[in-house]
């Protein structure tokens, strides 16, 4: 199976956005936009060089509403979504879904098939009781009886999806799917499409750390992309030049809660149960889709150093990943992660 973009229409681990010299340049034909959606900020770049957007307020509110639209489908901190309501629904019964919770659930599934279960969108209950859900934070450890009551009610092949009419169904009580590890990759790719289609060629989208590019900046280059430093200073481990794909990056050290000197990661591995144990800190995905880069760059961080690495070889998929060995972070990233940015 190899993970090709999938043409949509349609934990944070910060990455620190960078234009050439923006912070010294004005530039008459650059618009910036900022906001928050999903649990996070936002920011948005266009380059307006044939003044396509006049009203300024305007475009930013129709912005808006498109991510609104996205939270008010996919957020489970919303009671009212489409995703709690499917949460809510009782088994064996068909849910009528819409064309964008449709398209981001067959990218999910992809992934979760390709991973054999090591990424699955029904791992929500069990990220709930470890405290990283919408619930309060605990910030203690559940009993290992919690752990295997709930990992009955954990696994991607107990949700069946049809296409006409677009639709889901569960096979058992309290199945419970959580999209929020592709959920911004999408946002991005929304308000990407949406841009294209007002013949924007110039722009970057991020939303909180996922981010895709088209054309170039406002000084005419490629646009650069820093990943944050591994060891969770503000300082840049890699200035990645992006232009006309996505990158999504997923990693470990910022969310966490720590018992008796002991860090619990919020990343859950739903073969176990358990916050992954690895040594891998952070790996960014690249890929024409951010939806696809968000949910994959979620299953490599699940698979670890050396299982997700040899993923990523098999299925051809561009990535870097910093290990943390004895304190030192290591780097490495895969032949066709090299390829594209032009690496040694």
């Amino acid at each position: 199976m190899k993970f090709h973009s999938t043409p949509l229409k349609f934990f944070l681990f910060f990455l620190i956005l960078f234009t050439a010299g923006c912070q010294n340049k004005s530039n008459n034909n650059l618009i910036a936009y900022s906001g928050f959606t999903m649990g996070t900020t936002y920011h948005i770049k266009i380059i307006n060089d044939n003044n396509q957007i006049t009203a300024r307020e305007n475009f930013q509110n129709r912005i808006d509403s498109l991510l609104k639209l996205v939270n008010n489908e996919m957020s489970t901190y919303i009671d009212s979504s489409e995703i709690s309501k499917f949460n809510k629904y009782e088994k064996n019964k068909w849910f009528s879904i819409s064309d964008d919770f449709y398209n981001v659930l067959k990218v999910a599934l992809m992934i979760c098939e390709g991973t054999k279960g090591a990424y699955d969108i029904t791992v929500g209950p069990l990220v709930n009781l470890w405290g990283f859900g919408p619930s309060k934070k605990i910030n203690k450890i559940p009993a290992q009886t919690k752990i295997d009551s709930l990992k009955k009610m954990v696994g991607y092949k107990k949700l069946e999806i049809r296409s006409n009419p677009k639709s889901i169904k569960k096979s058992i009580d309290g199945l419970y799917l959580d999209l929020s590890s592709i959920a911004k990759g999408f946002g991005v790719d929304k308000v990407s499409e949406f841009l294209s289609d007002n013949n924007i060629k110039n722009f970057m989208v991020e939303i909180g750390g996922e981010v895709r590019t088209a054309g170039h900046n406002q000084d005419g280059g490629v646009w650069e992309i820093g990943i944050s430093s591994p060891d969770g200073s503000n300082g840049i481990a890699k200035i990645i030049p992006l232009s006309g794909m996505a990158m999504a990056t997923s990693g470990s050290y910022n969310n966490y809660f720590e018992v008796n000197g002991k860090k619990y990661s919020h990343t859950i591995d739903p073969r176990t149960g358990w916050p992954v144990k690895h040594n891998l800190v952070s790996v960014s995905v690249l890929s024409n889709s951010c939806t696809l880069a968000d949910g994959l760059a979620t299953a490599i961080d699940v698979l670890g150093p050396v299982e997700g690495y040899n993923f990523a070889l098999k299925e051809e998929i561009p990535i870097l990943i910093f290990i943390n060995e004895n304190g030192k972070f290591v780097e490495k990233a895969t032949p066709s992660f090299k390829k594209i940015i032009n690496i040694k």
